[in-house]
């Protein structure tokens, strides 16, 4: 069996899995619902807001900018200029491969009813319509699609500790099962209204734990199975444009307040109190970042300045619509001394080969801002979050500790099983030879830059 029919092959079961690996849990939820009758007073319909649905579009957008071009172009700076294009067709590839998983079935598992994982009810956008749901003022569409974003940028961020060296048919096979097993999941009990982690409550604004712990260390993961880039550490790899990755860390920063601000969910006070301490916490850490750099090197970077802020960026996320602005701030100084250390020395010392530093930035920032969020933590800013340790309440500090533990524990496990699955089916590395010409004209038949090509042509690579 040739490897192109193999792979075709495990789409096809990858969609069917998806599918109905969940059905007889959804068919036993609906039969019970069914037993226990709908008798009770008849609840209306929540009132549909054009203020809170406009700002939800536009944040949505925001969201979508943050992986195409914002994470595109700030990875796609950090890599050779052998491999520019090949970075940047992780992130462009998954925007369209994601989106599509979640229409077909991503969002009922993360979103439908059920208590491990959400059932079918939203198969194919089923049920999914213009009416708002109990509780919100937007149309369920809108919400719907507005996750879908968070969706497609999450298992985008992994890409950055594996680029230069993986397989893309290996890529694109290990996103879609990543996607299924690992973030709908953790969608559903972090954020569903049935979700164990939302009863508990463990605290998550905007995805400190389901987006950032979730790539963060699956990305650790993913780069030791992966193993080290050819001569790493011997070898410098030095980003070919920093200034393509400043201008892709400005796009995450503007579109990181759709991210966060955006996450309110409606046009109010709290999406105010988001954006505020998103910016707060991003410009703290981009300075901190800048001037530990200048003690401890003698000199403040452009490239340390960009990654300062897009951590702070990180360790915000979770706590933006639970902390008032000075938290905000301390979140963010914390933040540049936990990453910079992270990149700078954790890194070195256990010799791991995170290409672009996802779980320096992602893993321990999202850790970092997860338990911060429990210490911070205030009902005066959102009456429908909880207290933290200062404002008296221990124990949601507690339950922080379980909702990072808990986010630590699937993304090592499920993506250690979904490499295993990958692998079962194609290599999950390129060859010596296709890594050393560079993966932009070996996988793909393109170059970036013309002058890599004789006669400024393009030049048909290898092909997988």
């Amino acid at each position: 069996m040739s490897t192109r029919y193999r792979l075709a092959l495990s789409f096809g079961i990858v969609l069917a899995l998806g599918l109905g690996m969940f059905a007889g849990i959804a068919q036993a939820q609906e039969a019970v619902g069914q037993a226990m009758g709908t008798s009770g007073p008849v609840v209306p319909a929540p009132a549909l807001n054009t203020g809170d649905t406009a700002w939800v579009l536009a944040a949505t957008a925001l969201v979508l900018l943050m992986t195409v071009p914002g994470l595109a172009l700030f990875y796609g700076g950090l890599v050779g200029q052998r491999n520019v294009l090949s970075t940047l067709m992780h992130s462009f590839f998954l925007a369209c491969l994601i989106s599509v998983q979640w229409v077909l079935f991503g969002y009922s598992l993360a979103f439908g009813p059920g208590r491990l994982v959400g059932g079918l009810d939203f198969l194919l956008f089923r049920a999914v319509g213009q009416e708002p749901l109990s509780g919100q003022t937007i149309p369920h569409l809108a919400f719907a699609i507005f996750q879908g974003m968070f969706a497609v940028i999450t298992p985008a961020l992994i890409s950055g500790a594996i680029a230069e060296r993986m397989r893309f048919s290996a890529y694109v096979l290990f996103t879609l099962l990543w996607a299924t097993l690992v973030y709908d999941p953790l969608a559903h009990w972090v954020w569903a209204n049935d979700g164990w982690l939302f009863k508990l409550p463990a605290l998550d604004f905007a995805g400190g734990t389901v987006v950032h712990i979730s790539s963060g260390v699956s990305a650790l993961v993913a780069c030791i199975v992966l193993g080290k880039r050819l001569g790493f550490p011997k070898r410098a790899f030095l980003p070919h444009n920093i200034p393509t990755t400043v201008l892709g860390g400005g796009l995450l920063w503007f579109g990181w307040f759709g991210f966060n601000a955006g996450s309110a969910l409606s046009a109010g006070g709290l999406a105010v109190q988001a954006f505020v301490n998103t910016n707060t916490a991003a410009a703290t850490t981009g300075l901190v970042w800048a001037l530990i750099e200048w003690g401890h090197r003698g000199r403040p970077t452009a490239l340390g300045t960009v990654t300062g802020a897009v951590a702070g960026l990180v360790a915000i996320t979770p706590a933006a619509g639970f902390v008032d602005v000075p938290s905000a701030l301390l979140i963010g100084v914390a933040c540049a001394l936990v990453c910079y250390w992270g990149v700078n020395y954790l890194k070195p010392r256990l010799g791991y080969d995170d290409s672009l530093d996802v779980f320096g930035v992602h893993g321990l920032g999202g850790t970092w801002g997860a338990l911060a969020t429990g210490i911070f933590a205030t009902r005066a800013v959102n009456a429908a979050g909880a207290d933290g340790l200062l404002a008296g309440n221990p124990r949601q500090l507690l339950n922080q500790v379980i909702g990072v533990g808990v986010a630590w524990v699937i993304a090592i496990v499920g993506t250690l099983v979904v490499l295993a699955l990958v692998r079962m089916v194609t290599a999950l590395r390129v060859s010596d030879e296709q890594e050393m010409s560079g993966l932009d004209l070996a996988l793909h038949g393109e170059t970036a830059y013309s002058m890599l090509a004789s006669g400024g042509s393009q030049v048909s690579g290898h092909s997988e």
